[in-house]
């Protein structure tokens, strides 16, 4: 949150502009649909999804602050900033958008919506937690043994960088001693 502080009183008042995020996943049968996705092409087919369920009010609300802050067209994961006063009108818009077009193709897919979160920083944390998740799932329905060892791999490989990363914010913070203690 952006907020004005004073020392002695704390925060004085909140800044207009607090958002709230959406982080959604792209689901279709066709895989061309995920690897066509555009930033400018999935923000414009949201606003005229808002547009057409939520009318004019919708459309003007939920346009203020609005954007695509990140797109994975591999692994079809989008997140969504809005403003925190209207996130349900996007939220319940999404539901609507039944195809993406672009390129002169329109692939049928949809919108699931995994998370709502108040920072960007919550949303990355929740998409760690649910990568692990489906990597644990892929394990469990592996059927040849060369597949269940590159993800083991893949998720070993993953635990690692994440304690590497944790490492590394206790000894920027502590310098040496946060380092002898960690041994």
């Amino acid at each position: 949150e952006y907020r004005f502080w004073d020392r002695t009183k704390g925060p004085l008042r909140k800044l207009p502009w607090e958002f709230g995020y959406l982080l959604c996943e792209v689901v279709s049968d066709d895989p061309r649909c995920r690897l066509s996705l555009e930033d400018r092409v999935l923000g414009s087919l949201v606003r005229d999804t808002i547009a057409r369920v939520h009318g004019t009010f919708g459309a003007a609300a939920s346009s203020i602050g609005f954007a695509v802050r990140y797109l994975n067209a591999y692994t079809g994961i989008v997140l969504l900033r809005c403003r925190k006063e209207f996130y349900q009108l996007v939220w319940s818009a999404l539901p609507f958008i039944t195809y993406l077009e672009n390129k002169g193709h329109r692939y049928p897919c949809f919108l699931n919506t995994l998370h709502v979160g108040g920072t960007i920083r919550t949303c990355q944390k929740f998409l760690i937690q649910y990568n692990r998740r489906q990597l644990l799932i892929l394990l469990q329905h592996c059927t040849d043994e060369g597949e269940r060892e590159v993800i083991q791999k893949s998720v070993t490989r993953s635990c690692l960088l994440e304690e590497e990363s944790g490492e590394e914010e206790l000894s920027d913070g502590g310098g040496e001693e946060a380092a002898d203690a960690m041994e």
